[in-house]
């Protein structure tokens, strides 16, 4: 056994409160390397009568560990713990202490999670494990008033360029809501919408005010009422990194330099604040000179930002935010904002962008989830061919432990979005890899997100070519795709094992990019069978009970001699699902 490959702390993703009665555990091992680990647990002011054994379950698997976990209700919310792992013949015991080949007497020295405070609890909003998510991108989605379109607008289904305009907005898509229900979304997160001179929108302006090209605040709120009339869900974009130059203190820092009451709203180097080749004396968003970042460290900013997210959210009910740039804004201002927006909307859903490991953002005191890049890069890795079912499952594995399970309950899925190359580009405009991709996307764990226009094939390299206009006549739009998306997203919504259940590889071995993996539920149990190749394959997998389905026809599939074996085409996928018996 390498003892140097155990690891626990009690605290963030490895010993956490789930809810007000239930404490998650994990330890983490040398892959392979024991055969079980058991939670030793009690209450440390009566040990002898509060003892209980938790055998814990290998949950996830990557290149170089096996993480364990377990779930403890502890009598009286307080639980001190150690750990007992075994390996053949040999059991060594992990205590905060260190690690022992003879158990210490209890509880000194032992791991502890005092007590579980229900306000320290790490809430999520249960309306987001429930959502299927619709990106748009206001000024490509639907031009309904022609009479608001910028000087300049060109024809709709042009070639987008970094500075062209086609006149989208909200009264388009206010036409276009019983399209969006009908596909099966019930949820939507639009990318900025407030007053600013680029047709993205990040650079801002005024962040009172609906940019004059998509309407007014009210037509926002004509909008937001009609969604939640068909319930749907609505998350705005908050861009509080940085602001246009044109953003009026920045202005007047220009005209007035040192001397401006706002010279500190900003993080100016050197006045006068200039772009000199190309490197502003003032920090920016990357080296773009017409976004000058904000110093939120500032009272005066903080409070007006906070200001902007709040009013929002009571001005419209506004049911969440995505935070553009997050992870380059202070941590001390996204605590204060999770306090202003969820005082304003306690279940109001919190995004942020981050394109890496996020765990110091999601321990409960700033963002419920995070937009989830690492689950698309690894997911189009795999399904373009560029690893195995093991490298895969290591790999999708590990991003599970990244985080508490509360989290990984919402964390914000996608393919593709405003800021990468289309999907149906991505995997080479190959219909069945994006199939493939969009499955695993409906039945892994958290909120799944679709870019406007990925259900009917528009195609698009990196930005601004992803950022199309979005097609409407039925002839142009690949109708047999858009029932696929409308089939999966009816499948994910019908069922909760395929929501909140738990997930688990079943088959993903070296040197076969072929995988078979489980979501279920105390109700319901999914089987998900995937062919990653050119190829016909028949895959085989163990099978206990009789009572299979497949989820898609209803169609009886049984196993023979207690295997089952289920043949696909190339890039093929079957979903089997059995009614557990209680």
């Amino acid at each position: 056994m390498l003892l140097e490959a155990l690891y626990h702390v009690p605290r963030d993703k490895w010993a956490y409160a789930y809810d007000p009665r239930t404490i998650h555990l994990r330890v983490r091992t040398k892959k392979n390397d024991v055969d079980t680990v058991v939670a030793m647990t009690g209450d440390k002011y009566d040990w002898d009568s509060t003892y209980f054994e938790i055998t814990m379950e290998k949950a996830a698997s990557d290149e170089m560990f096996d993480f364990w976990e377990a779930s403890v209700l502890p009598k009286y919310k307080r639980l001190t713990y150690a750990f007992r792992v075994t390996a053949g013949t040999e059991s060594i015991y992990m205590l905060d202490s260190g690690i022992y080949h003879e158990c210490p007497a209890p509880t000194g020295g032992y791991y502890e999670f005092p007590y579980i405070h229900e306000i320290d609890v790490f809430k999520v909003p249960d309306w987001a494990k429930d959502a299927v998510f619709y990106q748009i991108l206001p000024e490509r989605f639907a031009n309904g008033d022609p009479g608001n379109d910028p000087k300049g607008t060109q024809p709709w289904g042009g070639q987008p360029k970094t500075d062209n305009f086609f006149g989208g907005d909200l009264k388009g898509v206010l036409d276009h809501l019983d399209d969006l229900l009908d596909l099966g979304i019930n949820a939507i997160y639009f990318t900025p919408l407030f007053k600013s001179p680029s047709n993205h929108k990040y650079d801002i302006v005024d962040y009172k005010q609906v940019d004059p090209q998509f309407g007014d605040n009210a037509l926002l709120k004509e909008v937001v009422e009609a969604c939640h009339e068909k319930g749907i869900r609505v998350m705005l974009d908050a861009v509080f990194n940085h602001c246009s130059e044109l953003f009026p203190p920045f202005q007047d820092v220009l005209k007035n330099g040192e001397q401006s009451k706002y010279a500190d709203w900003f993080h100016i180097n050197q006045f006068p604040a200039r772009v000199e080749n190309g490197i502003a004396t003032y920090d920016t968003f990357g080296f773009f000179g017409n976004m000058p970042k904000f110093n939120t460290a500032n009272p005066e900013v903080k409070q007006y930002l906070l200001d902007v997210a709040e009013y929002w959210i009571k001005e419209i009910k506004l049911d969440g935010w995505r935070l553009d740039v997050a992870n380059e804004v202070d941590h001390h201002f996204w605590r204060d904002f999770r306090k202003v927006v969820k005082n304003a909307n306690p279940e109001a859903y919190i995004v942020g962008e981050v394109w890496s490991d996020s765990l110091s953002w999601l321990v409960g005191d700033q963002f419920d989830s995070v937009m989830n890049y690492p689950f698309a890069d690894k997911v189009l890795e795999f399904f373009n061919g560029g690893m195995d079912g093991a490298t895969f499952s290591n790999r999708m594995s590990s991003l599970l432990m990244r985080y508490p399970q509360q989290t990984n309950e919402v964390v914000f899925n996608m393919l593709c979005s405003h800021d990468t190359p289309r999907l149906l580009t991505r995997v080479g405009g190959d219909k069945r890899k994006l199939k493939l991709s969009v499955v695993f996307l409906f039945t892994y764990m958290g909120t799944p997100c679709i870019y406007y226009g990925d259900e009917v094939g528009i195609t698009g390299n990196g930005d601004p070519d992803c950022r199309k206009c979005m097609i409407w006549d039925p002839n142009k739009q690949d109708r047999e795709l858009y029932d696929f998306y409308k089939m999966m997203i009816n499948q994910r919504k019908t069922h909760k094992a395929l929501r909140e259940g738990r997930f688990r590889f079943l088959k993903a071995d070296q040197g076969n990019p072929c995988i078979i993996y489980e979501r279920a539920d105390d109700s319901i149990h999914f089987t998900i069978w995937m062919n990653n190749t050119d190829q016909k394959q028949t895959l085989s997998h163990p099978m206990v009970t009789t009572d299979w389905r497949d989820a898609l026809t209803n169609e009886k599939v049984k196993p023979a001699d207690g295997v089952m074996n289920v043949a696909l085409d190339p890039f093929g996928y079957r979903i089997l699902y059995r009614n557990i018996t209680k």
